[in-house]
């Protein structure tokens, strides 16, 4: 179950590393981008973006920064950094490589 989690961990952290690519967001919205560009195929609970999003924070690969929005209502914002940049970069290339091997495999597979 904990390489499954991580599995899961892994691909959390790339989602929220690439929507951030794109622009500074809250975790609401994060949730709301995954599972609409994922055609509800998707659904990442709220705890777990937020889980993923202070490891980010912690190791410096995101930044926060609180944004006033209506008269009384603060929204904590998410911004990738450069560090972030390059981990995302590493994670998608990893991805790509499990992909392309279970793709391989499963292939070879439905040939016998």
């Amino acid at each position: 179950m904990a390489n499954r989690n991580n599995f899961i961990t892994g691909i959390t952290e790339m989602l929220i590393l690439s929507l951030l690519e794109k622009g500074d967001s809250y975790v609401y919205q994060i949730s709301k981008s995954i599972k609409d560009l994922s055609d509800n195929s998707l659904s990442i609970s709220q705890n777990t973006l937020y889980s993923a999003t202070y490891k980010l924070e912690n190791e410096g690969y995101i930044s926060e920064y609180s944004k006033k929005v209506g008269k009384k209502r603060t929204r904590i914002y998410y911004k990738l950094e450069p560090e972030g940049k390059q981990y995302l970069v590493s994670i998608r290339d990893n991805y790509q490589q499990v992909v392309q091997g279970v793709h391989a495999i499963l292939c070879r597979l439905n040939q016998e």
